[in-house]
């Protein structure tokens, strides 16, 4: 097995990159949780999760005090997070907001209501890369399940690869799910950190024109 990326490792915390299609928890084989706990030899305590067929940046804390204060940071939305994603459709609208409440719907999938009770809330940016691509640069400012692929699949803009929320055939084409957890940033302990990781698997995100915008969308917090 090929060992998993540490981004950055402190007392309090690392930071690992997770591949796409790795399950986060153990399911029949070992998640990746459980994956970057016996490569580095301790227990890891996870503070937020990612998709299996996302890839990206994840925060796991070395102790169950430190995952407290991560879990309350998350709650009061003290950490910015920064996710690609590459869509097959063009989008309603190129930037701006996404808000409704969320609601189960048929086999696991989830939905994007009208009502704004307890309301997910998306921001984003997006342009053209080669034919039929577009990009996105998105800051979630809450974290519900499935929040970023409901979100662009209402937007008429599925991510390319999601086999739950893009059209079946479109989704077999493609080699992984174009999400990709970008950037994060918090506050612990009085220090400020930030992290950002450009995808380096996926056909789409390694094209030249997707390179080349990441070059200016190098520092996503300066965008939003």
């Amino acid at each position: 097995m090929e060992a998993i990326r540490i981004v950055f490792d402190n007392p309090a915390f690392i930071i690992a990159h997770k591949s796409a299609g790795v399950n986060f928890h153990s399911e029949e084989e070992a998640g990746f949780v459980v994956q970057v706990s016996q490569q580095l030899g301790i227990p890891l305590f996870p503070v937020h999760r990612l998709d299996k067929m996302t890839s990206g940046l994840v925060i796991l804390a070395k102790t169950s005090e430190t995952a407290a204060q991560f879990g309350k940071m998350f709650e009061n939305r003290e950490v910015e997070k920064y996710y690609l994603a590459i869509s097959m459709r063009k989008p309603k609208k190129k930037m701006g907001w996404i808000k409704g409440d969320m609601s189960s719907a048929r086999r696991g999938d989830y939905k994007l209501l009208t009502t704004m009770d307890n309301p997910a809330i998306t921001q984003f940016i997006s342009c053209a890369l080669r034919t039929h691509e577009r990009f996105f640069l998105i800051k979630p400012h809450t974290g519900k399940t499935h929040q970023i692929r409901v979100a662009l699949k209402s937007l008429g803009s599925p991510i390319a690869g999601d086999e739950r929320y893009a059209a079946c055939d479109d989704a077999r084409k493609e080699e992984r799910g174009y999400l990709h957890a970008y950037a994060l940033r918090f506050t612990l302990n009085g220090e400020t950190f930030e992290f950002i990781a450009p995808p380096d698997e996926g056909e789409r995100f390694l094209s030249n024109e997707c390179k080349k915008q990441l070059e200016f969308w190098n520092q996503p917090r300066e965008l939003f």
